[in-house]
C-alpha cells in the first residue's frame, strides 16, 4: 500500500499500479507522451519519491493545473500503465456513475478523491514546512 507522508502524517492512497496510473494518465494525456515536460516537480521529483517542502507551493500551482486539465477527458481516457497502453484497470469501465471525467477519476484505497488527498498532503507540507515522501 503507498502513502504520502509529511512528518507524522501518513495519508493513504492504494496501490502502486494505481499511483502509476495517475501519474502515466499525466504524462500521456496532458504531457504528450513526455514525462515531466509541463509537470517537473509532481512527475520528476515527486515521483523519484521526496518533494522538498521548498517546491511544494509549484507543485500546488501544478496540481491545480493538472485537474483543471484533466476535466477535458473522459474515465474511459484513463491510461493505466504508460509502458503498456493495452493494460486496463482491474475494475474495467465498472466505475461510479458520479466519476464524470479524469480529475474525479482517481479515488484511494479509502474512497477518497486523490486529487483532493493530495492537495491537503501539499497543504500540510506548507504547514509543517517539512517534505513530502511516497511510502
Amino acid at each position: 500500500m503507498i502513502s504520502f507522508r509529511v512528518g507524522s502524517y501518513e495519508y493513504e492512497v492504494g496501490a502502486s499500479s494505481f499511483l502509476y496510473s495517475f501519474f502515466s494518465t499525466v504524462a500521456y494525456r496532458l504531457e504528450d507522451g513526455n514525462w515531466g515536460s509541463k509537470y517537473p516537480i509532481i512527475m520528476n521529483e515527486l515521483y523519484q519519491g521526496r518533494l522538498s517542502y521548498e517546491n511544494v507551493t509549484i507543485a500546488k500551482t501544478e496540481l491545480r493545473n493538472i485537474k483543471e486539465n484533466l476535466l477535458n477527458f473522459s474515465p474511459d481516457k484513463v491510461i493505466w500503465d504508460i509502458e503498456d497502453l493495452s493494460k486496463q484497470p482491474p475494475w474495467g469501465n465498472n466505475i461510479s456513475s458520479h466519476i464524470t471525467s479524469l480529475s474525479n477519476y482517481f479515488v484511494t484505497s479509502n474512497g477518497m478523491d486523490f486529487i483532493e488527498i493530495f492537495n491537503n498532503v501539499l497543504d500540510k507540507s506548507i504547514e509543517l514546512k517539512k517534505d513530502v515522501y511516497i511510502q
